[in-house]
């Protein structure tokens, strides 16, 4: 693993000891680290986009005063990724009994089986070094997830190797009590059953855990984080009420607020390059002004009145989509023989049919609703271009292309035209370079692929404000009369 660096020295009880270790309990050991990160000006939880004024501020509060959480969000909002982020402010390696089930410091022992282990060893007694990478816990709820298989239950193989029924040491324990000493997180909680629930009402509190009619308590030391969809959209469970009290801290999460936001999230988690080992096809090139469609297609689908607004529309939407995008842009590229894939308007389409599933649409149920669905989103698709264009060129002088079409020609364009066949058919434009300039393009590095990308925008443009016309035919889009 990258960025890791090799475990302390210590190998025995005796020697760690010595070195000056002590036991610091998990929820004292990210308070230490994240006011540490606070006092020096660092990101706490570097990736999370977008939360930074909102709801890091109430994580941060969480973790200082030591309260376990849960976050409320539709889907899409990062919850997961914020969860599994939180092992960042963990210490990077910490010390356990060589062969614990629960992670046991050497210095605080908890089991039967460890205090057993140090009487008879001593300061010989092994210690291991776990990274915090191993320290974190995960369980989707679901039906069929029992008290076993979060708690523990008894283990017949170890009743069968001679052990009596009342041996604490005859229990398996579950992914709770494995994750001692780290963090566990329980996605879609509302999902888990109420009596499953309720088994989690002493790790909230009493912080042990009760296994059947075992005399067991062990005093268990992680952070609890769960997240969860709002339940007037599930319907399909709730948090009953004991656990939620139990909870120190409820956070609600929540889309991107900002469009730079939205985009930074979209350069972020999108993979558009896949190693295909081919260099001409192996690193497409998404410009700038799409990402931006892109952003603004999903703003609009989140706020039209045709989607079912209890559903949100997931982040993965538009990452999804751009990444599509950069396919059909790799495809073409093999198809025709292109240098360098670079995605173009003409590549924009491919996006609906392939998202239409990760909307919810309201009031879904006719034999028509497929058609009016995919209508709904081409023309909101539309929209986002425009208001790309709008932002991004509006006041540049485009009469130049224009008057490429005023004795008749046309420009006829498709997901398999080359750049260059694009380019051929369209001559010298006019205002070129200040064109790429809006569209971010630097300055001397400029490709005819990347012409194509933002002539053809340019072109989708002026069609979209009425001062070109366009006829499409399937993949066949003709600019002009």
């Amino acid at each position: 693993m990258s960025g890791v660096t090799e475990s302390p020295a210590p190998t025995t009880l005796g020697e760690l000891r010595d070195s000056g270790a002590t036991h610091v309990g998990v929820k004292a050991e990210l308070r230490a680290n994240l006011l540490a990160r606070l006092a020096a000006g660092e990101p706490t939880l570097p990736g999370i986009v977008g939360f930074e004024d909102t709801v890091l501020p109430e994580v941060e509060r969480a973790l200082i005063a030591g309260h376990d959480l849960v976050l409320l969000g539709e889907r899409g909002q990062g919850k997961t990724r914020l969860i599994r982020t939180l092992v960042g402010l963990l210490d990077e390696w910490t010390p356990v009994l060589v062969g614990s089930e629960l992670n046991e410091h050497p210095l605080a022992p908890v089991s039967v089986w460890a205090h057993r282990q140090i009487a008879e060893h001593g300061d010989a007694t092994p210690v291991g070094w776990l990274h915090r990478s191993d320290r974190f816990g995960e369980k989707l709820a679901t039906p069929d997830t029992s008290v076993g298989d979060l708690i523990g239950d008894v283990d017949p193989i170890k009743v069968a190797e001679g052990r009596t029924l009342g041996d604490p040491e005859t229990v398996h324990y579950g992914l709770v009590p494995r994750t001692n000493r780290g963090i566990f997180s329980i996605n879609e909680l509302p999902d888990l059953a109420e009596r499953i629930q309720v088994a989690l009402l002493n790790v909230l509190e009493e912080r042990d855990i009760q296994i059947r009619g075992y005399r067991v308590r062990l005093p268990l030391d992680l952070l609890l984080v769960a997240s969860a969809n709002p339940e007037d959209y599930t319907n399909r469970g709730r948090i009953i009420t004991p656990l939620k009290d139990r909870f120190g801290a409820e956070v609600r999460t929540h889309y991107p607020i900002e469009l730079a936001d939205e985009i930074r999230l979209l350069h972020q988690e999108a993979q558009t390059s896949w190693g295909l080992g081919d260099g001409a096809l192996d690193k497409p090139l998404v410009p700038e002004h799409l990402v931006e469609i892109m952003a603004r297609f999903t703003r609009l689908v989140r706020e039209s009145s045709q989607v079912d607004q209890r559903s949100g529309v997931s982040a993965r939407f538009a990452i999804a989509g751009l990444e599509t995008v950069a396919a059909s842009a790799v495809r073409r590229a093999a198809v025709a023989g292109e240098t360098r894939p670079v995605a173009r308007v003409v590549d924009l389409p491919s996006v609906v049919p392939a998202s239409r599933g990760k909307v919810e649409f309201a009031d879904a149920g006719s034999d028509d609703d497929g058609e009016r669905e995919l209508e709904v989103l081409e023309h909101l698709l539309r929209q986002a271009t425009a208001q790309t264009f709008r932002a991004r060129c509006g006041g540049l002088d485009l009469t130049g292309l224009q008057e490429h079409f005023t004795s008749g020609e046309v420009v006829e364009s498709g997901d398999l035209v080359s750049a260059p066949a694009l380019m051929g058919q369209v001559g010298t434009v006019p205002n070129l370079a200040q064109l790429l300039g809006r569209l971010g393009v630097p300055e001397g590095e400029e490709s005819p692929e990347q012409a194509a990308a933002a002539v053809e925008f340019a072109l989708e443009g002026l069609w979209l404000t009425r001062r070109l016309a366009k006829d499409t035919d399937g993949g066949r889009t003709v600019y002009g009369s």
